[in-house]
């Protein structure tokens, strides 16, 4: 889609934002057929009209102490005669369940841009506002892998992916963590401009575009607490032995169980048998030592339990989103 018209949009401000989650999608559009035309020495060429909401035109104090002017509040977005293409929701900077109490001035706005069909784009735990608003009920979302438990807990309607970096669902958008709305404005640049846009606002920001997984960045969540004490043993253990050959058999045998007794207390204390969890340790290790040592994909591979070269570089993308070679491109420690 492609508009010689600019494209007015609203980041949506509220009390205990991220403040880079405003600032920073305030620049990235505000700067849009600007900053590379610069570079290239052709006429600058304002691409969007930014401006901040907040719910009574008040300043937006941000979690980390800032506030930030607005210019407008929710009640002029919503006038019949404002001119408004999308909104942007930033990241909820405090505590989630504290801010929606708080929330309902957002909510409405949210309700309303959702039946003009204006372009809705949350951005991490922003997206939070958008299930409580209810305009995510049976629409696919995503926000930050960390808080994945408490958003399915809470938004059962919504099919959340929050493995994606990125789901749009008709108008509406969603982005996973924190710095995802880099991520996010390029894409509504691509849809609201076109591609060509997207892409030198990407290099004059020096933006990786179109990134598609968070998986690279979330931790297997291990840990996760219960209290069946096989199950704790039996991680013990794991995280001893984990490069060491031997089946489910042998694991329970160890521990004086039946191989399905033993898969049972997995599934039950941790939501995956131990197979899984074993690979999941297995994988983990290798992300570290892809991040922390110089050794090589095939000897990081035989060090953490696998041999055959195939089968771990499929079950390493299945796992992080990334090969083993593009992960160490992207988190290896840089001395």
């Amino acid at each position: 889609m492609t508009s010689k018209t600019m494209i007015n949009l609203v980041v949506v401000g509220f009390d205990r934002a991220l403040a880079s989650a405003i600032t920073g999608v305030a620049d990235l559009f505000g700067l849009a057929g600007v900053t590379w035309n610069r570079i290239e020495g052709t006429p600058a060429q304002r691409l969007f009209n930014v401006r901040i909401a907040s719910p009574n035109g008040e300043p937006v104090r941000c979690i980390n102490g800032l506030q930030l002017a607005s210019h407008m509040s929710f009640a002029e977005v919503m006038a019949s005669e404002a001119q408004v293409d999308a909104v942007i929701v930033p990241t909820v900077g405090g505590p989630i369940e504290e801010v929606l109490t708080d929330a309902e001035p957002v909510l409405e706005l949210l309700r309303h841009a959702d039946q003009q069909g204006w372009t809705i784009a949350g951005n991490c735990t922003g997206n939070f506002l958008l299930a409580e608003a209810g305009i995510l009920n049976g629409r696919c979302a995503t926000t930050h892998w960390g808080f994945k438990d408490t958003f399915e807990r809470l938004y059962p309607k919504v099919s959340l992916q929050a493995d994606q970096l990125i789901t749009r669902d008709e108008h509406i958008y969603c982005a996973g963590g924190g710095l995802a709305w880099f991520d996010l404005g390029l894409h509504i640049i691509e849809r609201h401009v076109g591609f060509e846009a997207a892409i030198q606002t990407a290099k004059a920001f020096v933006i990786d575009y179109r990134r598609d997984s968070q998986l690279s960045y979330s931790l297997m969540r291990l840990a996760k607490p219960h209290k069946d004490d096989l199950v704790s043993q039996a991680q013990g253990w794991l995280e001893q032995h984990y490069a060491e050959p031997f089946t489910v058999e042998e694991l329970a045998e160890r521990f004086s169980v039946s191989k399905r007794t033993l898969i049972r207390r997995f599934n039950a204390a941790l939501d995956m048998p131990p197979n899984t969890y074993v690979q999941s340790i297995r994988i983990e290790a290798a992300q570290k030592l892809l991040e922390e040592t110089g050794r090589t994909v095939d000897v990081v591979m035989t060090d953490v339990g696998y041999e055959d070269a195939s089968s771990f570089r499929r079950l390493f993308r299945k796992k992080t989103g990334l090969t083993p070679t593009e992960y160490r491109r992207r988190f290896a420690r840089r001395y």
